[in-house]
């Protein structure tokens, strides 16, 4: 793969613009969608909730995606590939929405295959993008590069979702479809115009020497490397735990604190905003590279300690009565999460190239992808769990309290886990160790 050496702050800019354009289609096909569905057309609330869960298990093939695009050498076509079956996806899922209803067999057939096309594209179009910025960004500005990518991410859907609503006024069928393709069109050019000439069209690597190998393969040896298979599980434990509490956080403040719909919508918000206060504080500390403190490990670690300490924090401020500090807990767990997430996702970045290859090929690709499926199972996972969790724990203590007490202190026990094996990720005293014929760095 031959992306430039180092990638300036404009064109971190524009990649970010190919998240925005993703989390513009995606938020339109999970949120706005899913309320017709479930409001004007009156379906069951299951039928958007299994579909989401489809986009989510598809993710498991990333690794896949992300060696096709080790073979190819560029990443650029599975970006635009992934982005274009998107825009489809969210076309016919809305498509499917209309003709749900007046004929349910094939509605419901079309909107399994866009939701299926939505995870193929979000998958291959992310993997790839990732790969990309690891590959073409210094490594002192990852921090500062995955705050980026990720806030755009965010302003997509911020853009997108209001935007969307207020032209679906007065609603109807045609309006709908006529939305989610404007949507998903201009999604898309605004990625192929955010790409173009990023990456060169010719590879500068060396000519492989010999056929590719399989893609089992690779796979094979990518997860018999130490530090990617620990990686692994560290990205599906903290993930499992960081989107665990996504819908339990809501009802545990109306039920436990007697706070208003309105009220708890404000709670969400301080705690996104604490993401985002995070995020941002990492990518100021680590974007010069120098000190102690612009260690990407570090940050990741403290991100999950402090998720851990604020879990606790809310499952105790439960026991503690109307006085307890929630909001400073639920500021606290979203600032935390925010810091873990983006350290996390540069890191992600550097650990990418590490390792080695027999035949010389690179191998980011399926590294990424290997990371990426860990994360879209466990978050496709942690919602249904953490719900799960509770109403299996109301069942055995009896009451609300420890019920969600104990599904938080799970989550924060999940987070001192990922914390012990982040801690062994990238650390300087490594040494290099064959395994399955590789050399790699192996931590000691």
């Amino acid at each position: 793969m031959s992306a430039p050496s180092a990638f300036g702050w404009g064109t971190i800019l524009r990649l970010g613009l190919v998240q925005t354009a993703l989390g513009a289609i995606v938020v339109l096909i999970t949120s706005t969608l899913n309320r017709v569905m479930v409001v004007e057309l009156a379906l069951p609330a299951a039928l958007p909730g299994g579909l989401v869960a489809l986009h989510y298990a598809v993710q498991v093939l990333r690794p896949r995606w992300g060696y096709g695009s080790d073979l190819g050498r560029r990443r650029t076509p599975w970006i635009v590939g992934g982005m274009a079956l998107l825009a489809l996806g969210g076309i016919g899922a809305a498509c499917g929405t209309v003709l749900v209803g007046p004929r349910p067999g094939a509605g419901f057939a079309l909107l399994v295959l866009s939701f299926l096309a939505v995870g193929v594209g979000v998958g291959a179009a992310g993997t790839s993008l990732l790969v990309l910025l690891s590959t073409g960004v210094a490594p002192h500005r990852r921090g500062a590069a995955a705050t980026i990518v990720w806030i755009m991410m965010i302003a997509g859907f911020v853009v997108t979702a209001p935007t969307a609503g207020h032209l679906l006024d007065p609603f109807s069928s045609s309006r709908l479809v006529a939305v989610s393709g404007g949507v998903s069109f201009i999604a898309f050019l605004v990625a192929v115009a955010a790409l173009w000439g990023v990456e060169p069209t010719r590879s500068r690597a060396p000519d492989r020497p010999g056929p590719a190998r399989p893609f089992a393969t690779v796979l094979a040896e990518v997860w018999a490397e130490p530090e990617a298979r620990r990686f692994t599980v560290f990205v599906f434990l903290a993930m499992l735990a960081y989107s665990a509490q996504e819908l339990i956080l809501e009802p545990f403040a109306g039920l436990v604190f007697a706070m208003s719909p309105g009220a708890t919508t404000k709670l969400s918000g301080l705690q996104n905003g604490g993401v985002l206060a995070g995020m941002v504080l990492v990518a100021l500390v680590t974007a010069n590279g120098r000190g102690p403190l612009a260690s990407l490990r570090l940050w990741t670690v403290a991100g999950c300690l402090g998720s851990a300490a604020a879990l606790a924090g809310i499952a105790a401020c439960g026991f503690a009565g109307p006085d307890a500090p929630l909001r400073a807990c639920v500021a606290g767990l979203g600032l935390f999460n925010g810091i873990f997430a983006v350290a996390a996702i540069g890191s992600m970045m550097a650990l990418a190239g590490t390792g080695g290859a027999p035949d010389g090929e690179s191998r980011h690709g399926t590294r990424m992808g290997v990371w990426g499926a860990a994360q879209g199972v466990a978050f496709g996972l942690g919602g249904f769990l953490g719900a799960a969790g509770v109403d299996l724990a109301r069942l055995a203590f009896g009451t609300v309290v420890p019920a969600y007490a104990a599904v938080f202190v799970a989550e924060a026990a999940l987070f001192l886990v990922a914390a012990g094996l982040a801690s062994r990720i990238g650390r300087p005293g490594t040494r290099a160790r064959p395994v399955a014929g590789l050399t790699m760095r192996h931590a000691v």
